[in-house]
C-alpha cells in the first residue's frame, strides 16, 4: 500500500506539504502542486479516509447517545436513526450513557473528538441551562424526545400531556371513571408529563382524580404486577387502569387475572407505546403509539443539516403527535 511519505520522497517535498495537497489547504505552490498530484497519480495513492475526516473535522457519521440500547424503547430509536443515516450514506454511532449526566457530556465530547458533528442525545438527567450550553458549543447537537422552547429549533419531542389526556378521553366515553393509574417510580420528565396529563384529561371530562387509585413503582412487567396487587390490596373500586408503558400494562393484566379479574369486562387496561408485545398479549393491549423510530428518522436528517450549518427557524418546532390504538384491553365499563 502507498504511504504519503512514499508520495513526499518521489515528489521531493515533505509530508506535509503532500498533505496540503491532498487536502486543498494551506500555501503550496503551483509548480509544487502539479508535482504532487502527478506523483499521487502515478503511484496510485489513496488518502487515508479517517484521516481525512479528522483533518477537515467531518466524518460522514452520525452519532446517537441513549440511556439503554438494551430496552426496546431506545432500540427502536436506534433502528429509525440507522435506517435515516444509510439513506444518505452516513453510518450510525451508537453510545450508552446508561442514565449519567456524566457519561452523557463524555459520549458528546468523544464522538466530537472522532470527528462526528452530527449528534442525536436523549437525555433525562442534564437540565435545560446544561442542554443549551451544549448546543452552543456543538452546532449539529439534536436533542431528541424533549422540548427546550430556548432551543426549539434542535429539539425533536413526543406531547406526553396531550396523548395521555386522550386516553383518559376514551376511557371517558365508555363510561369509565374510576380510573387507576400505574405510573414509573423514576423521577424523570416522561412519567411526569404523563401524570399531568392524566390529571388534565380528568379536568376536561368533569371528572374527580382519585389519589388512592395512583401506584407506583418501576417501568417494567414486575412493576406493572407490583402496581396491580398495590390496587387490589387497597380495596378502591376501579374499572379501568392506565398504566405508564406498555410492559406495565402486560404487568398489570397478568397480575389481575391471577386474581379473578376479567380484562376487559371488569377492568380495561391501557398501554403506552406500541411495542411488539401489544399484539402478542391475551388480550390484545390498546396503547397510545409513540413515533420514536419515525422521530430518530426525523432528528438524523435534522442534525446532518445543522451540522452543514444549513439552519432550521429558530421559531420552528419538530412536534410529533400521537395515535391510538384500539384492541381488545379496553371495554365498556361494567353497568354494576
Amino acid at each position: 500500500m502507498v504511504k504519503i511519505n512514499d508520495v513526499a520522497r518521489a515528489a521531493g517535498v515533505s509530508p506535509a506539504t503532500v498533505s496540503r495537497v491532498v487536502n486543498g489547504r494551506g500555501k503550496v505552490g503551483d509548480a509544487c502542486r502539479a508535482r504532487v498530484q502527478k506523483i499521487i497519480q502515478e503511484l496510485g495513492y489513496k488518502p487515508n479516509a479517517s484521516a481525512q475526516s479528522l483533518v477537515n473535522r467531518h466524518t460522514t457519521n452520525v452519532g446517537l447517545i441513549t440511556p439503554k440500547i438494551s430496552m426496546e424503547f431506545f432500540g427502536n430509536l436506534a433502528a429509525g436513526a440507522e435506517v435515516s443515516a444509510r439513506a444518505v450514506g452516513y453510518s450510525l454511532l451508537i453510545c450508552n450513557s446508561l442514565y449519567e449526566e456524566e457519561s452523557e457530556i463524555a459520549a458528546i465530547e468523544s464522538l466530537h473528538a472522532k470527528g462526528c458533528e452530527s449528534i442525536i442525545l436523549h437525555s433525562d438527567y442534564l437540565t435545560d441551562k446544561q442542554l443549551i450550553e451544549l448546543s452552543e458549543r456543538y452546532k449539529g447537537l439534536v436533542i431528541i424526545n424533549r422540548y427546550i422552547p430556548k432551543i426549539a429549533s434542535r429539539c425533536v419531542w413526543f406531547d406526553n400531556v396531550a396523548s395521555t389526556a386522550q386516553i383518559v378521553d376514551l376511557l371517558a366515553r365508555k363510561g369509565h371513571e374510576a380510573i387507576a393509574v400505574a405510573t414509573s417510580i423514576y423521577q424523570n420528565r416522561d412519567p411526569q408529563l404523563r401524570l399531568l396529563g392524566v390529571r388534565q384529561g380528568f379536568m376536561m371530562q368533569g371528572l374527580t382524580f382519585n389519589d388512592n387509585l395512583l401506584v407506583e413503582s418501576t417501568a417494567n412487567l414486575e412493576g406493572g404486577k407490583a402496581c396491580a396487587q398495590e390496587l387490589i390490596q387497597r380495596d378502591e373500586h376501579f374499572t379501568a387502569v392506565i398504566a405508564y408503558n406498555d410492559l406495565m400494562a402486560v404487568g398489570v393484566i397478568h397480575e389481575l387475572v391471577k386474581n379473578g379479574y376479567k380484562v376487559p369486562e371488569q377492568v380495561s387496561v391501557v398501554g403506552f407505546d406500541d411495542s411488539a408485545m401489544c399484539k402478542a398479549c391475551l388480550p390484545t393491549i390498546t396503547t397510545i403509539k409513540y413515533p420514536i423510530e419515525e422521530m430518530a428518522e426525523y432528528a438524523v436528517k435534522l442534525a446532518i443539516d445543522l451540522a452543514k450549518d444549513a439552519t432550521t427557524p429558530e421559531n420552528k418546532t419538530h412536534l410529533f403527535t400521537s395515535s391510538m390504538i384500539e384492541r381488545e384491553s379496553v371495554a365498556n365499563a361494567p353497568s354494576n
